[in-house]
């Protein structure tokens, strides 16, 4: 981050792999809240541990990475929300877990304590129990004709709960409002002191549909920080992995997108797809999901032998029966009716809130973590980022449909280029305190994972789903649509619950 990092001032961590990490002032705090306010710089994860408030940015040339941490005293920090909104949410995280006040908030509500837990920041130096809960306080609403509408956050149908507060008038959202936090599961807490067999799978378990790109992501951070290499032939075996996992839930996206539109038969076939590629990643590496294959320094489980046939198989029948579906897709103008102009989200938003997946790039936000800052073996393999700009629905179900075609390619190049050797490097515990992150490209985007180890266990571990930034966004979509299109909309972002409430 040769520029950024420039105007930076703090004391380096010398322990600190894959890039800088400075201790800074508060008033350094303040200039880089300012950078990511002015858009010279991406938010990707402001998170604590029990001193002190770290935050991980991006440059504008969406290349280089920087870590500030900020010392808490009198369990205090100047809030990042106050200039820059997508860091609100995550500082009231931090309030209900560590209970550090970030002063000039804007939003100062619990967020994840929702009244449930029988002690106060529990992840803080200093538990209590607590004494009472009041109310959680939604935003006010005024006007003539409105009217509310509270859904969940027990729904209709087997998902994940959330709550979402409607103020319309009529049939048209005048605001949407989220509470979320209900599957909070205290992954991070669980992970302080666990050893790395352990951690690893916790972190696979943070959001189930994504347990690869969350295990990549927690390997990287622990190879960064011990500055391992990882064998060639697990490096392109994690990229196989990552990209089946793609193509079946990018199958499962498209075909929920159109079921809320009433269109059941691409939902079927697109059901039939995504059985298809687990299938074939059961049949490859043991498991539906592939979850527990990757371990820091390289895989737990090599590719069966009738794997390369398996995984040719699937993308023939992919090719055979998936470009009909877009056709069906594309010309049914019932469904265009209802998906394209609906859910409008501005490239402005996208990216101030530095939106990942599909939800940015179909809102013309050109960020893939394969690409930049990147890792290997994308940086040797040929593909494109599908790019949209109208950010509807419509244009959030192109980009899967894209990605869909770019992933098959991948995968086929991953096959040819597959080298023969292990799989797994033995792990030699560094003595000490280390520190490394990891960035990885999910199918909904970026998941970002810091860790702190102390020999071979973790002192600290932070992981960040994409739906943090992505949550906020189908907020503002919503409005000045009509209430029966919000299931279109959620599902076309179809943000994680379980990986935002950790």
């Amino acid at each position: 981050m040769s520029k950024l990092i420039d105007t930076i001032e703090g004391h380096k961590v010398e322990r600190h792999r894959r890039c800088p990490r400075l201790i800074v002032e508060e008033h350094t705090w303040r200039l880089l809240s300012g950078e990511l306010a002015a858009g010279r710089a991406v938010l990707l994860g402001l998170w604590a541990d029990a001193a002190a408030v770290h935050m991980a940015v991006l440059d504008q040339n969406q290349i280089d990475v920087l870590v500030v941490s900020l010392e808490c005293k009198a369990g205090r920090f100047p809030s990042v929300g106050a200039l820059h909104p997508p860091a609100i949410r995550l500082e009231r995280a931090i309030s209900s877990l560590f209970g550090f006040e970030p002063v000039g908030a804007p939003d100062t509500r619990p967020w994840l304590d929702l009244g449930f837990w029988g002690l106060t920041h529990p992840c803080s130096a200093d538990v209590k129990e607590k004494s009472s809960t009041s109310a959680y306080a939604f935003l006010p609403t005024e006007g003539e004709g409105l009217h509310q509408i509270p859904v969940g956050p027990v729904h209709a149908g087997i998902i994940e709960p959330g709550h979402f507060r409607f103020t319309a008038n009529g049939e048209t959202v005048v605001r949407l409002e989220e509470r979320l936090g209900y599957v909070h599961k205290g992954i991070e807490q669980l992970m302080a002191g666990a050893t790395l067999d352990k951690a690893c799978r916790l972190a696979g378990r943070t959001s189930g549909d994504s347990t690869v790109a969350y295990a990549l992501a927690f390997a990287h951070a622990v190879e960064s920080a011990w500055d391992m290499q990882v064998p060639p032939r697990a490096v392109h075996l994690r990229a196989l992995m990552a990209e089946l996992e793609r193509l079946a839930n990018h199958f499962g996206d498209i075909g929920a997108i159109c079921n809320d539109a009433s269109f059941s038969l691409m939902h079927a076939q697109c059901g039939i797809l995504r059985e298809h590629t687990l299938r074939t990643a059961d049949a490859c590496f043991g498991h539906r999901l592939m979850m527990d294959c990757v371990a820091p320094g390289g895989l737990a489980v090599d590719l069966a032998a009738s794997g390369p046939s398996s995984v040719l198989a699937l993308l023939d029948r992919i090719r055979r029966i998936f470009p009909q579906l877009i056709e069906l897709y594309d010309n049914t103008a019932s469904l265009q009716d209802r998906t394209a102009t609906t859910g409008v989200l501005s490239a402005t938003l996208a990216r101030q809130f530095g939106a990942g997946g599909y939800v940015g790039r179909a809102s013309g936000r050109a960020f893939d973590a394969r690409k930049t800052p990147g890792y290997s073996p994308y940086d040797a393999l040929e593909f494109e980022v599908p790019i949209m700009t109208i950010g509807d629905v419509n244009s959030r179900v192109w980009v899967r449909i894209r990605e869909v075609e770019e992933s098959m390619g991948l995968i086929e190049q991953i096959l040819k280029r597959l080298p023969e050797g292990p799989i797994l490097q033995p792990l030699h515990a560094r003595a000490g305190m280390r520190e490394g992150l990891g960035l990885v490209e999910g199918f909904r985007g970026d998941v970002f994972v810091w860790i702190r180890l102390d020999g071979d266990r973790v002192a600290r571990c932070h992981l960040r789903d994409p739906s943090w930034f992505q949550w906020p966004l189908l907020e503002a979509v919503i409005e000045g649509n009509i209430v029966a299109d919000f299931p279109l909309c959620n599902k076309s972002f179809n943000c994680s619950y379980s990986g935002h409430d950790l």
